[in-house]
């Protein structure tokens, strides 16, 4: 499991690169046949800089576009800081997550039966 931030490259503007894109204003007339207006700045900081907050039908209409997919976009990344946690050995030598193996019930003993 991680720990800490996670993060993303945000990879717009290659992207528009390999479908032949090179201005950021070539976006404007297809975003509009789509049913979204956006000024020419709104379009430039879109593609030039990581967004921090993006509406889903602005995504959706540049996968439409652009004919890719999300991950074509967005690719995850571990943030500064993000660590694993270390696995602990609980008793009998199987890996746990952290304070599991303190939860977990004991062992049934059936003693005393005569058979």
């Amino acid at each position: 499991m991680m720990v800490g931030k996670l993060d993303y490259r945000w990879h717009l503007r290659k992207v528009m690169a390999d479908r032949g894109m090179f201005s950021t204003t070539d976006l404007l007339p297809a975003l509009k046949e789509r049913g979204i207006v956006l000024s020419t700045s709104q379009v430039y900081r879109l593609v030039v800089e990581r967004p921090e907050r993006l509406s889903l039908k602005i995504l959706m209409a540049l996968l439409d576009i652009l004919d890719c997919a999300m991950d074509d976009l967005i690719e995850p990344i571990a943030g500064a800081g993000a660590a694993t946690k270390p696995k602990k050995a609980a008793a009998g030598g199987t890996a746990v997550s952290d304070g599991v193996g303190d939860l977990r019930p004991k062992r049934a003993r059936i003693t005393g039966v005569d058979r």
